[in-house]
């Protein structure tokens, strides 16, 4: 994809000081005029693309969101509680940041006339069935998070299809990569800092848990992808198509930091998921997308 497709565009990140929502808008700012909307809750001004212009606000305000997005021509929407134990101790608040105000975003882009692209998420599916997980898999979300994520994936579809609107769901599985930071960070950032602190690296349960670990520069691509196809109206994964054990994950970490340390193994966590793996042959096939990123070397960048 080449920056040319959106040259001269104006685009709202929301969440844009975070984790994916900086990445994006770190891509854009050579093409695009960027704009940043986010609380800074959790993202960090600095993250912010200095080309880019920061609106400090909370997207569940309806005033501050119609005029971030007003003259917008497309939206993407990474601000949310990104946490599952977090919406699973607090469902009200989930429901208020993931739920409520994504609907509310979708339906001021009705006025804006702005595409939207959302953060879906392989939440959705539960625990599936089998693996590589389809877009088509049955969808029983196990916590608030992915209830809100369906949710919001179904009313993408909906104003779609309602209202016209162009949008498009991005069922993220797990992301890594730089600036992933905070309590709920993810698993390779946890055994990163492990590793590099020279602490044992702590595996939950048995570690024969599967995940398909996909960079933050690839889930980029994705979202670039969809902000300019010509079929909107559609849900996509997002992932490699390969999955790991957090076991193999941790011996990986462990190989590629170069540390001498332990893999200790300690409770599991209650209603973890066991295998995770997405079908993106549906994003290869509809919007060109080719996860890039090889996990050996996304850690060596992470690391870096």
């Amino acid at each position: 994809m080449t920056d040319s497709d959106l040259t001269g565009q104006t685009v709202l990140v929301t969440g844009g000081a975070g984790f994916v929502g900086s990445h994006l808008a770190e891509s854009l700012t050579d093409a695009a005029e960027v704009r940043v909307l986010d609380d800074l809750s959790n993202g960090d001004a600095a993250d912010v693309p200095a080309h880019a212009r920061l609106i400090e606000g909370d997207v569940r305000d309806r005033a501050t969101v119609r005029e971030a997005m007003d003259g917008a021509d497309v939206v993407f929407h990474e601000a949310a509680m990104v946490s599952v134990p977090a919406s699973v101790e607090a469902p009200m608040d989930c429901h208020g940041v993931n739920g409520t105000a994504t609907l509310q975003l979708l339906d001021v882009a009705r006025q804006t006339d702005s595409r939207v692209v959302l953060a879906s998420s392989a939440a959705i599916y539960g625990h599936p069935e089998s693996v590589p997980v389809p877009e088509s898999a049955p969808k029983r979300p196990a916590s608030p998070y992915g209830v809100e994520k369906l949710t919001n994936d179904e009313y993408a579809r909906v104003y779609a299809e309602q209202y016209e609107l162009e949008t498009v769901a991005l069922r993220y599985f797990n992301i890594y990569g730089p600036r992933q930071t905070g309590q709920y960070s993810g698993v390779i950032s946890v055994f990163l800092d492990q590793a590099r602190a020279g602490d044992p690296i702590t595996v939950e349960g048995e570690g024969d848990q599967t995940r398909d670990f996909v960079h933050v520069d690839d889930v980029v691509a994705a979202n670039r992808l969809a902000a300019t196809t010509a079929e909107p109206g559609s849900a996509y994964n997002v992932g490699t198509g390969s999955s790991v054990t957090v076991r193999e994950l941790a011996e990986i970490v462990r190989d590629v930091v170069g540390a001498d340390v332990p893999i200790e193994h300690v409770d599991p966590r209650p209603n973890d998921i066991q295998r995770s793996c997405a079908d993106v042959s549906k994003a290869r096939d509809e919007l060109g997308f080719e996860p890039t990123v090889s996990l050996r070397d996304g850690l060596a960048t992470t690391i870096a």
